[in-house]
């Protein structure tokens, strides 16, 4: 059980906003993925079949093959810094709190992880023992999906279910149209094909769109993730002036035998080297980190089925992760977010009188007999 740390009259509270992924195994070896793919895969968010049946499945039978095999593929892309989605998730973390700094906000910026190291809990005790009183939960996934942006709404109530002080809480459920998040998505490819030269679209050439598959059951349970999926891609092509037959929205990641949103990533890319496609180019907007699905499963597995199947030229167009377009995307959501939170850093006269306020209030608590 965790201490609750005691009320200090005249403490000024602050604010936070927590960017919260999906997650990274600690270091690429059997034993940490095992750790990780038992929380991400034990989530009932993430895998909805009935419980019992799963869990027999999961521990009798992918814990003891699966992660020795995400390991062999977790160290083709690790890094001096770790894993990419933390290494780039501290970059994004310390470029929004810059951000923040520089246009006079004081608002303190944490990462998390759904999953593995640091843990949602672990950030928000870390806030709450720093009289954080204030928390924008801003989730790294722009379109909303229940195993996704749901789970870490649950991850959040956990924790407070215990705490008896609640800090206020502001949540952002998703920003797949934003304005500032597509001119990012679209300024990265337009770097791409700056470097690399645009697609010849009227010969054939693709830009594809890749987003993380989930089970085709939660479209028709109501899960809105589909839906976002395709406006973000026909807001981006909008922006590059695409026409509708330049691009195609498709779903990677599938896992298991049930039937998940289609049309399926790398099936797709092959049938459109067979259909004479000579250039294709991928990018996954619902991805806002680099990382094992991004570099090894696009970079690595789509590219190969493409060039198998007659494809000349594969690109693979990195995700946003912290170039300055998506930073200040992510830094106007939180300007948005927090209105009416007295974020505005304070000019010296401005602290000296908050100072006053504080000791006047502490003052007039321990007349009450507050304690010292």
């Amino acid at each position: 059980m965790r201490t609750e740390p005691s009320y200090t009259h005249g403490t000024p509270a602050s604010t936070a906003v927590i960017l919260v992924n999906l997650g990274t195994p600690d270091e690429p070896t059997a034993p940490a993925l095992r750790r990780y793919l038992g929380e991400f895969l034990s989530d009932p968010r993430v895998v909805e079949i009935p419980r019992l049946i799963w869990m027999l499945i999961l521990h009798l039978i992918i814990l003891r093959v699966r992660p020795a095999k995400s390991a062999a593929k977790y160290k083709t892309v690790w890094t001096a810094e770790g894993s990419p989605l933390m290494a780039i998730g501290l970059k994004q973390t310390a470029a929004l709190r810059t951000w923040l700094k520089d246009r006079g906000l004081n608002v303190r910026v944490e990462l998390a992880m759904r999953y593995g190291n640091p843990s949602i809990a672990s950030v928000m005790d870390k806030l709450r023992e720093q009289a954080v009183d204030r928390v924008l939960v801003l989730p790294l996934f722009p379109q909303y999906a229940a195993a996704t942006t749901a789970s870490i709404y649950d991850a959040i109530g956990d924790w407070l279910r215990p705490v008896r002080n609640v800090p206020e809480l502001r949540f952002i459920k998703h920003y797949h149209d934003d304005a500032a998040y597509i001119e990012s998505v679209a300024q990265q490819i337009l770097a791409h094909w700056t470097a690399n030269g645009r697609p010849d679209f009227a010969a054939g050439d693709k830009l594809m769109m890749s987003f993380h598959g989930v089970p085709k059951r939660t479209l028709d349970r109501g899960d809105p993730y589909h839906c976002e999926c395709h406006k973000t891609g026909r807001l981006v092509a909008q922006r590059l002036g695409l026409a509708k037959g330049d691009y195609v929205v498709t779903f990677q990641s599938r896992f298991g035998k049930a039937e998940w949103l289609q049309p399926y990533t790398e099936p797709t890319a092959r049938s459109l080297a067979q259909g004479g496609c000579k250039r294709l180019d991928v990018v996954c907007p619902g991805f806002t980190a680099d990382c094992l699905e991004t570099i090894e499963e696009i970079g690595d597995e789509v590219r190969e089925a493409f060039e198998h199947a007659g494809g000349a030229a594969f690109h693979y167009i990195p995700c946003v992760n912290d170039t300055p377009f998506f930073v200040a995307a992510l830094g106007r959501l939180v300007q948005n977010h927090t209105q009416g939170w007295p974020v505005q850093e304070l000019d010296a006269q401005g602290f000296a009188q908050m100072r006053t306020d504080m000791e006047q209030s502490r003052a007039a608590a321990l007349e009450l007999g507050a304690p010292r």
